[in-house]
């Protein structure tokens, strides 16, 4: 039963690979056996996590990317398969925030959250997935949205953030839905939230108890809980499963 989870011989992009959530997913799925190109604008970290996998016993590859760039994640995806030979699963988990209320989001800014977020989400998706249709062998797609795909948070000024998720959404059902016949699955994991870098700042101000308040497992996630439902919908144990948001917020959206 257990080697359905197995990605043994499987080749994994992870975006956003060099910390946090990412990185998490990157070494879960090398632990069950995949080799990891470690994707992240962030070269110095990047490199850290891949030596990392590395030291796991696991293939892995830096690279220094930028997802809203077209002519750079085309690059990197040529690179991938011409050093590992294939590419079985994609992980989407590069993006960012910048909180301002909505009356004073600057262009500048709406326009750096949706390239990261929606069109990186995008850029990635496609030339992955052309690579996986050619191949004829089908593979897994997993974007990473989030709780505020599906809420607006309380008393945060992230709604722009939750555009650009709820974008994430959509994209992941149209792609599952126009790649099913190629074999291909695309999902999504919503985390609520999780003790990450992304994260941390605001969790230790005053807003941190107000959101603690409002989860009913009482508890921030801890960023190793999102690697299991990394390696399930990347392996054939969720075979069956495309076009889902799974949902990791210890019930936070039940309200």
């Amino acid at each position: 039963m257990l080697s359905a989870f197995s990605l043994e011989g499987k080749v994994a992009i992870v975006t956003g690979a060099a910390q946090g959530l990412g990185e998490v997913m990157a070494r879960y799925l090398a632990a069950s056996g995949a080799d990891i190109a470690v994707v992240d604008i962030n070269g110095d970290n990047g490199r850290d996590a891949a030596a990392e996998i590395a030291r796991m016993g696991r293939r892995a590859q830096s690279y220094a990317v930028d997802v809203s760039d077209r002519a750079a994640v085309n690059e990197m995806v040529r690179e991938v398969k011409s050093t590992f030979g294939t590419i079985d699963i994609l992980i989407n988990s590069a993006g960012l925030n910048r909180r301002y209320w909505m009356k004073d989001m600057t262009s500048s800014d709406y326009d750096l959250i949706m390239n990261v977020n929606l069109k990186g989400t995008f850029n990635t998706c496609q030339e992955v997935g052309r690579v996986m249709i050619e191949a004829g062998t089908g593979g897994s797609i997993i974007n990473i949205s989030s709780i505020s795909s599906l809420i607006i948070n309380r008393n945060r000024p992230v709604g722009t953030y939750c555009a650009s998720k709820a974008g994430v959404n959509m994209l992941t059902k149209a792609f599952a839905a126009e790649w099913a016949k190629y074999g291909i699955r695309v999902n999504a994991i919503a985390p609520g939230y999780f003790k990450t870098p992304l994260n941390e700042p605001w969790i230790n101000t005053e807003q941190g108890p107000e959101a603690l308040s409002q989860i009913p497992m009482g508890r921030f996630a801890e960023p190793d809980e999102i690697g299991p439902t990394a390696v399930y919908l990347a392996s054939d144990a969720s075979s069956y499963v495309t076009g889902h948001i799974l949902v990791i917020d210890g019930g936070y959206t039940i309200w």
